[in-house]
């Protein structure tokens, strides 16, 4: 096999097995305890035309299904044309390809900034910070405003094929939170309201390299996603996201022409618990790149999550505290390097 360029940072840094990027042992990730045995529920969204009817669809009930015990499921016949999906996984691997120079002018550690190029890193006690095996690249998307002055002109087709993902997306969005609503016996548009009408749309694209050590390294560490819901597209034909189900980990294989969908952090609560937003995390391998670009829907900040009133009762007391999203978003910074832990913060004691 010849010996391929490491790929170099947007920071300039070249990926390579050194302690910078070495996990202390205790936190590698231990790949030949991962079985394909059990994955999440791949749901067909073709499965019933009728899903006007008060949550008994069948439709419904799977996902419901799945929100309860995965918080993860894979979606086929989403409506979303296959030949857009392909061409916005390569517009993005065209720019994770660009000479680092040209990536480094997004390079920031400024969370506020809207656009931005960054490495995700761990830190260990007395071991100081590893950074993980990828590079990521984060940018605002909507589906009806032009947003496209946020984006590179670099690779060219970059903003048109974007713009055109996103309106698709923001339909796929629309469509999952009316069923995920229903899902919880509630009208279709709760979810979208409580969420709020003026949403916090970014997209997230992630860059695996090839590793020569898979076992050493991780591409993203083990994390929930902070938002309300993740619609993720990833590389067909190679594996790397892992989520867990009954505390051992299980490798997302990807399903031609799917999305992954990631329940998150402001559903769980808003489902007082009942939906589970999971720890998932990105592990590398030895041959071929993977990218994932993860579409992600957010309250803003001033919008007050906490459990929906009409999923309190006797039985089932409220879990959580109301918090503005702003301030769970600076608990999540506070938490920076370490194995996150931002919602178990709003949580009620009974």
């Amino acid at each position: 096999m010849e010996m391929t360029v490491p790929f170099q940072l947007a920071n300039n840094t070249p990926l390579s097995l050194s302690p910078d990027f070495i996990l202390p042992e205790f936190k590698r990730p231990t790949l030949s305890k991962v079985f394909p045995s059990d994955s999440i529920p791949t749901i067909d969204l073709n499965d019933n035309q009728i899903d006007e009817g008060q949550g008994s669809s069948p439709l419904v009930s799977k996902i419901s299904q799945a929100c309860e015990e995965y918080g993860f499921f894979q979606i086929i016949n989403h409506g979303v044309p296959k030949e857009l999906s392909q061409k916005v996984l390569a517009v993005v691997t065209e720019f994770f390809q660009l000479p680092h120079e040209e990536r480094a002018q997004y390079l920031t550690k400024d969370h506020t900034k809207q656009v931005k190029v960054f490495n995700y890193y761990q830190k260990y006690e007395g071991l100081g910070k590893v950074i993980m095996w990828s590079e990521t690249f984060s940018h605002p998307w909507h589906p009806i405003e032009d947003f496209t002055h946020f984006l590179p002109t670099n690779p060219p087709q970059y903003r048109e094929v974007f713009a055109e993902y996103a309106k698709e997306i923001g339909v796929l969005m629309d469509r999952l939170l009316s069923l995920i609503s229903q899902g919880l016996g509630l009208e279709k548009d709760c979810l979208k309201k409580k969420i709020g009408e003026r949403a916090s749309l970014y997209s997230q694209a992630n860059y695996y390299p090839p590793c020569p050590d898979p076992e050493l390294t991780m591409g993203m560490p083990a994390h929930n996603d902070i938002v309300a819901l993740t619609v993720l597209l990833q590389s067909e034909g190679v594996t790397g996201l892992q989520v867990i189900k009954d505390e051992k980990w299980v490798p997302v294989d990807p399903v031609p022409n799917s999305f992954v969908v990631n329940l998150a952090d402001q559903i769980q609560v808003l489902s007082n618990g009942r939906y589970k937003s999971v720890d998932h995390r990105a592990v590398t391998n030895k041959w071929l790149p993977r990218v994932s670009l993860a579409m992600f829907y957010a309250p803003n900040n001033d919008i007050v999550i906490g459990p929906i009133e009409d999923l309190i009762d006797e039985e089932h007391p409220s879990k959580y505290r109301n918090y503005s999203y702003k301030e769970f978003m600076e608990e999540f910074y506070r938490q920076e390097g370490k194995r996150r832990r931002v919602k178990e913060a709003f949580e009620l004691q009974h």
